[in-house]
């Protein structure tokens, strides 16, 4: 017999960060969130309804309609609608769209229920649970990905068949937190997940701040689109990740961590919920790690469906069960994250590269680099290439050789038109510009940045107004609405974009729609409303003919 909602709502208010959770289960359990249920649960946790209701509606893949949640959703981002994602839509019974859905690299994917459907058309959609590892490339060591390919990678025993855990023994037996700290700061580690921050620096802030229980959070809710490099880590080798989150949990003192999984992998929660499980069982995790009396407790928390909630402090909200806007810095998170204690959110990439840098040295990690550059970086290259999927590459390849050599170049006997990087939020680059390093002080001298390193290719045949177009129509629909210059600005570059209003003159148009960039830029509120007009800028510096003639109307 299914739980009824009292014994679900006792259990949760048991939990940490109970809200999510329980309504993933309701929302399973019911096929879709009923009013009755949702006035349960209002009641039990003591959230006012008409903030329940706000929270709830504010996440894509929550129904609240009968059968929702066995409905299928159709990803619609940027490759799969180039791919035929929405005659998928219009083909497939009850089915809806959905934002990018991290598989870029193995299109269309349709979520329902708890199963993730690959396919090409209604007749192709299969289930496809784990796409083989990402495949070697170049002679250039690996960090992260260097173990990726083992057989049972995913279990306990194969994990620590090649030294998996051995890291974090020495941690907590031998070193100190600040030696922990001081060794990431010599390697060079920084963020992978966009921001780049220096990691020794964030975990050295949380370990100094004052209050407490601190916090460790995983964000994985990996919705860039054309990102889907935490997915493959996540799947293949998901003690790596857990393991770099103990480590951070050391090194800042912090007892608890989350791991905030984005709710379109949901066998990726399978996999890591039973190996947390299984690190418990061994005693790795839990209340006495490695014999030494140190608690380090990891939680799954798994989201439902909202891009903004890859920004910090939205995530942070989202966790406590509040509206996932993002918060006004300062305070920071390293001081003041989650349920107001200090937090050091970290990235996947970020998190696996801990273990590797422990174990074979600070200098070793920064020697993978290229030239002065410390380390890798997984870049997930997908769309017009020959061999889409996620790639290690050394900070400071080159873009040419990352396409050309190791993705095996454009297909079909078309030519390089342009890329985006950073998913879209680094907008376009083209022409003379293609010919960058992969690490950020080149990237950034072109306008442009690496971010999470999302990379999608664009030949020929593409038209750029309307990859623009569906760039600013999918940050219009992820804008959370807090402030007014994202709200209002994404609309309308979506709009000028789709031809359907705005100035008829070219010189005029330009001048809207250049107002509108900088404005943006200067005055939203967190980086989706000021990555949005990269789209746009880029697109009027490289398509310059191509907007003429959008503006015209030809």
């Amino acid at each position: 017999m299914l739980p009824n909602n009292d014994e679900l709502i006792a259990q949760a208010k048991t939990e940490e960060a109970p809200l999510l959770p329980l309504l993933h289960k309701l929302h399973e359990r019911d096929g879709y969130l009923s009013e009755h249920a949702l006035r349960a649960v209002s009641k039990g946790l003591r959230i006012p309804i008409a903030d329940l209701f706000g929270t709830i509606t504010f996440y894509h893949h929550f129904a609240r309609e009968e059968g929702g949640f066995e409905a299928p959703r159709v990803c619609t981002g940027p490759i799969c609608s180039l791919r035929g994602a929405h005659d998928l839509v219009a083909g497939l019974e009850g089915a809806t769209g959905m934002p990018c859905s991290g598989r870029c690299d193995e299109p269309i994917p349709v979520i329902r229920g708890g199963q993730t459907l690959v396919g090409m058309s209604v007749d192709a959609l299969a289930v496809r649970e784990t796409p083989a590892p990402p495949a070697k490339q170049g002679d250039y060591e690996e960090c992260v990905f260097a173990h990726i390919r083992d057989a049972d990678r995913k279990t306990l025993d194969g994990y620590r068949l090649t030294g998996g855990y051995a890291a974090l023994e020495r941690a907590v037996t031998s070193m100190t937190p600040e030696a922990l700290i001081g060794l990431i700061d010599e390697s060079g580690l920084a963020g992978r997940g966009g921001a780049g921050f220096p990691t020794g620096r964030k975990w050295r802030a949380v370990a100094e701040a004052d209050g407490g229980p601190k916090t460790v959070v995983c964000n994985a809710d990996e919705g860039e689109p054309g990102c889907f490099k935490d997915r493959a880590l996540m799947d293949h080798d998901p003690h790596a990740v857990l393991e770099g989150m103990a480590l951070a949990c050391f090194a800042t003192g912090a007892p608890r961590a989350f791991l905030y999984l984005r709710y379109e992998y949901p066998e990726t929660e399978h996999l890591l919920s039973e190996a947390i499980a299984e690190a418990e069982a061994a005693g790795i995790l839990g209340d006495d790690v490695f014999g030494t009396g140190t608690e380090i407790r990891i939680y799954m928390r798994r989201g439902a469906g909202a891009y903004i909630c890859g920004e910090e402090t939205s995530l942070l909200n989202s966790l406590e069960g509040e509206h996932p806007f993002p918060r006004n810095r300062p305070p920071y998170p390293v001081t003041h994250g989650y349920e107001g204690t200090p937090t050091a959110v970290n990235n996947v990439e970020t998190l696996s590269s801990v273990p590797p840098i422990i174990v074979h040295g600070a200098e070793w990690y920064r020697n993978l680099g290229l030239g002065s550059h410390a380390g890798t970086k997984v870049i997930s290259l997908s769309g017009d290439v020959a061999r889409p999927g996620n790639y290690e590459v050394p900070i400071g390849l080159p873009l040419s050789t990352l396409i050309e050599e190791w993705a095996g170049g454009i297909p079909n006997g078309r030519t390089l038109k342009a890329v985006t990087m950073a998913g879209l939020s680094g907008g376009f680059l083209a022409g003379d510009d293609l010919d960058v390093t992969l690490d950020e002080p080149s990237i950034r001298s072109k306008g442009s940045f690496l971010g999470a390193g999302g990379v999608m290719v664009f030949d020929d045949s593409r038209d750029m107004i309307e990859i623009s177009h569906m760039a600013m129509e999918f940050f219009a629909e992820e804008s959370c609405g807090k402030c007014f210059p994202c709200r209002i600005g994404t609309q309308r570059l979506t709009e000028r974009l789709a031809g359907k209003s705005g100035p008829e003159d070219l010189e005029a148009w330009l001048d809207e729609v250049n107002d509108l960039n900088t404005t943006m830029k200067e005055t939203s509120a967190c980086g989706l409303g000021q990555a949005a007009p990269l789209i746009t800028e880029s697109l009027l510096k490289y398509f310059p003919d191509a907007v003429q003639t959008h503006v015209a109307g030809d």
